[in-house]
């Protein structure tokens, strides 16, 4: 699997680190420092030259770390890129020139007020088309949460992750949301038994949803722990799903829409990365 790993030095990008070298097989990584100048304050002269140097040579310190802590891990370290501009125009720049299965990125984590300012993990998510897996502190690496919503795409990520994944002695969980049919009405007198037959499709549905994922599971005999269908809005089940079980990596599926119909509708994955602690591996699809 060829990963671009993304650093500026935290202790939360190299969590990422961690926890992804628990769960791929063959991990080769690529490391991105971007030295970004659009944080610096206007009085600092990026034209002094003693003053690039310093900053070039702290990205090669960071660089250097991140392939020693690449190598102690357990995978493959690769290429080491240092690049000067924004951060996120960087990385995309970099994503677009090699055929990467994967952006790996440690996230803050923000709350409150700075959920709006947004963030160079979440603007990645938004523009990238390649998956994203993203953390936010080391975690023990056991407990996995596949979601499904039945349709095509997520038996194409489910088939195309698994065969990369290092699933030994680790706890699986399936999980599917039911959207509750009385949340998609205006009007609070539809017909009862209607309503009962809905929810009663929706569950045959989701059992064959999850029957799916678990047949994938069975061909690399990998055993589910714990399957469930749920019922109500999807993010806030999966959120209450992951932090009851404390679940370490919840896996996505993601359509890859205009980065407008994200910024307007929102997503189950950006309602999820911002409340949860466990990682978030958000896997793209074609279909």
């Amino acid at each position: 699997m060829k990963i671009l790993f993304c650093t500026d030095g935290s202790k939360i990008s190299f969590n990422a680190l961690k926890n992804i070298s628990n769960w791929v097989k063959n991990g080769e990584i690529d490391s991105i420092c971007v030295i970004d100048w659009s944080f610096l304050p206007y009085e600092i002269n990026i034209e002094d030259k003693n003053f690039t140097y310093s900053c070039a040579n702290v990205a090669d310190t960071i660089l250097d770390c991140a392939e020693e802590e690449i190598k102690r891990l357990g995978m493959t370290a690769c290429e080491k890129i240092k690049s000067c501009g924004a951060a996120i125009e960087g990385i995309l720049e970099q994503a677009e020139k090699k055929d990467y299965d994967l952006i790996l990125m440690g996230s803050h984590g923000k709350k409150g007020i700075q959920k709006w300012l947004g963030s160079v993990s979440q603007d990645i998510i938004n523009s990238s088309r390649i998956s994203d897996y993203i953390a936010k502190e080391e975690n023990k690496k056991q407990k996995l949460l596949l979601t499904t919503d039945g349709t095509v795409c997520s038996l194409e990520i489910i088939n195309k992750i698994i065969p990369d994944m290092n699933l030994e002695d680790k706890e699986i969980h399936i999980c599917m949301v039911n959207e509750d049919p009385s949340f998609l009405f205006l009007d609070g007198t539809l017909d009862t038994n209607w309503l009962l037959d809905i929810q009663k499709q929706q569950q045959i549905y989701a059992a064959k949803a999850i029957e799916d994922i678990r047949k994938i599971l069975e061909c690399y005999n990998i055993k589910t722990n714990e399957s469930t269908i749920l019922s109500g809005i999807p993010a806030q089940k999966i959120i209450d799903y992951a932090r009851t079980r404390d679940i370490d990596l919840i896996v996505l599926g993601s359509r890859n829409k205009s980065k407008l119909d994200r910024f307007l509708t929102g997503s189950v994955s950006k309602r999820v990365l911002e409340n949860v602690v466990s990682d978030i591996w958000l896997a793209r699809c074609k279909s």
